[in-house]
């Protein structure tokens, strides 16, 4: 072979491996999938919701008047028994007095002084007026029975010998009332809040409404308290409830007795708990993302043995799960392999190194899996997480 038909053979072997190589690299290729198997087995529909514990019954003691507290002596976790005295008021002190009230205090002494003179002149008065009034109704007694006298003019004598007794017991309490004032003037400056004579000889103790645990102290140093300012918290810390602020869509879904497991609340163990109160009305919370939620309060109680809970106490985090449904045997697959289709859903399974679109009925759902009522077989290879590069038909490689 000379040179020229080698030259010829070499161009033409070259265009064909150009050729094949362009050809080769417009060939669709295959595309990179993960898959997963429809499998049977358990699955649980739940809410998750964080929970809080708080004591079931609990009393909060307040000041029944306005006073001076006392320091509260007790301290958190401390118990009480019924009817021990927690806290003690002591009256109010009395107020500072300034320059100008001071000499108005001094001016109000003055004047009741006169006026008690003034009381005691009248009454002396009175007294000398019921004095004569009575001898001189003895005597016309007298007149009247020797008859000197007519008998009207002995009832006109006793009328005014009753008027004037009448005259001297009137003054006589004027006297008192004046002195009264007085008294009341004197205390604005024997009772000053600089004054020494400031003994509190009176107290009210705050008693214990029930026997129980100190759970928190409101006001523990001494101080001024107004009526109705609370003190301290009382209750049981053995007797616990769990409160979970669930949003409103989820709270539908439960049902007072429906199963709780507790996790993350620092046991080895999850706790159990049914649900004992869902609360009728909700409120507007602001979650940390700034969202309105609509939320509502379900109180769940323990069903797990005090002894496995007893180191909780109120105010402790947990992790409330509330069991919706809860099947055995059930065809499931990862809820990640299903989008929506017109009016339903569907997913890509995988035979043959090709995809196929597969319409399916869908069950239950719980957060990662899926209950298919219909539309493929246990053991079926499923596309998890498909993307739009995923046709029906295409070639698909497992990764």
């Amino acid at each position: 072979m000379n040179a020229q038909n080698r030259r010829r053979i070499f161009v033409i072997a070259v265009g064909l491996i150009v050729l094949i190589a362009v050809g080769y690299g417009f060939l669709p290729k295959p595309v990179a999938v993960e898959t997963a198997k429809a499998a049977r087995g358990p699955l649980r529909v739940t809410v998750e919701e964080e929970g809080r514990t708080r004591v079931k019954d609990r009393f909060v003691v307040s000041a029944p008047v306005a006073g001076h507290l006392r320091r509260i002596t007790l301290d958190v976790g401390d118990a009480v028994r019924q009817g021990d005295g927690v806290a003690s008021l002591a009256p109010l002190g009395s107020t500072v007095i300034y320059p100008r009230s001071r000499a108005e205090a001094e001016a109000a002494v003055a004047a009741a002084k006169a006026a008690l003179t003034a009381a005691q002149e009248k009454a002396h008065a009175a007294g000398a007026d019921a004095q004569y009034a009575r001898e001189r109704w003895v005597r016309m007694q007298k007149l009247a029975a020797d008859g000197y006298i007519s008998r009207d003019d002995r009832d006109q004598a006793e009328s005014e010998n009753q008027k004037a007794e009448a005259n001297r017991l009137s003054a006589e309490a004027a006297v008192a009332a004046a002195q009264a004032d007085l008294e009341q003037a004197l205390s604005v400056q024997r009772y000053a809040a600089a004054g020494e004579n400031n003994d509190i000889r009176e107290a009210v103790i705050v008693h214990a409404p029930v026997s129980g645990t100190v759970l928190k102290l409101h006001r523990q140093s001494a101080g001024v308290v107004n009526s109705g300012e609370p003190l301290l918290d009382i209750g049981n810390p053995a007797s616990l409830e769990v409160k979970a602020e669930v949003l409103s869509a989820d709270a539908v879904k439960l049902r007072k007795g429906m199963s709780v497991l507790f996790e993350r609340w620092g046991g080895d163990r999850p706790l159990e708990g049914r649900v004992l109160t869902i609360e009728p009305a909700g409120f507007t919370k602001i979650s940390s993302l700034g969202v309105e939620e609509q939320r509502v309060n379900v109180i769940v109680d323990f069903t797990s043995p005090v002894a496995v809970w007893q180191r909780l106490g109120d105010g402790y985090r947990l992790d409330a799960t509330f069991i919706v449904w809860e099947g055995r045997d059930v065809l499931q697959v990862p809820a990640s392999a299903l989008f929506r289709r017109g009016e339903g859903w569907a997913l890509f399974t995988v035979a043959d190194r090709r995809a196929k679109l597969v319409d399916v009925e869908v069950g239950r759902r719980s957060g990662l899996a899926a209950e298919i009522v219909k539309g493929i077989a246990e053991g079926a290879l499923v596309v998890t997480n498909p993307d739009d590069t995923i046709r029906d038909g295409a070639k698909v490689k497992v990764r």
